[in-house]
């Protein structure tokens, strides 16, 4: 394989890779929130907590793979 092939594998794999950690942080903050929710009877309002949390933390991993993209 040449060069460009090998780089363009590289690159696929670490995007194809993006959509698992994104879905992964919403639902370990999703779960946290439920957790703690249960945990001390604040439902529903530490699982939206919760939930945020998991949103930005999947946004922050988007733009840290186009910072990374750049950089490539």
């Amino acid at each position: 394989m040449n060069k460009e092939t090998l780089k363009f594998i590289r690159e696929m794999s670490y995007f194809s890779s993006l959509g698992l950690s994104v879905a992964l942080a919403i639902v370990i903050g999703l779960g946290l929130g439920v957790y703690l929710d249960r945990r001390f009877d604040t439902h529903p309002w530490l699982t939206f907590v919760g939930l945020g949390f998991g949103i930005a933390a999947g946004y922050r991993n988007i733009w840290l793979a186009h910072q990374k993209s750049q950089k490539m």
